[in-house]
């Protein structure tokens, strides 16, 4: 979580985020040290650090469920992703390299995979093969 740093959520549970941030946020912090971006040194960076990772959060994974729901590939889902929410997030810190990722874990989470899948390198030549090269993820799982 940062002030225009795209979160990492490869290894994420979506559907932990929203009470994550609010326990966060109770915590009433002045000043955070994100694992990326600048830190937040006053309330105000606070409250928008946090607003700005639930909304980002939040919008993808709305995004990763109705893909889902419709039956439509990984591919399709990132695609959607990118066009959706690159006008609005894709100025923060490594969005592009975060988002073959998140997506990948949204759309499994969206799918009922609750614990996320480890990380191989084969897993993520494959994964970076089909989201950025184009090639069809025909199953629509990496």
């Amino acid at each position: 979580m940062g002030l225009g740093a795209t979160p990492y959520c490869g290894d994420a549970h979506f559907t932990d985020w929203p009470a994550t941030l609010a326990a966060l946020k109770a915590l009433g912090a002045e000043k955070l040290v994100p694992g990326r971006g600048r830190s937040l040194l006053t309330l105000k960076d606070v409250e928008e650090g946090i607003a700005g990772t639930a909304a980002f959060t939040s919008d993808l994974f709305a995004i990763a469920k109705a893909g889902a729901a419709r039956g439509a590939t990984l591919k399709q889902v990132y695609d959607e992703a990118m066009a959706a929410m690159r006008p609005k997030y894709g100025h923060w810190v490594i969005f592009e390299h975060c988002m073959p990722f998140n997506v990948s874990r949204a759309y499994d989470e969206a799918k009922g995979l609750d614990h996320p899948r480890i990380w191989t390198a084969e897993r993520d030549v494959e994964m970076w093969k089909a989201l950025e090269h184009g090639a069809a993820a025909k199953s629509g799982e990496i």
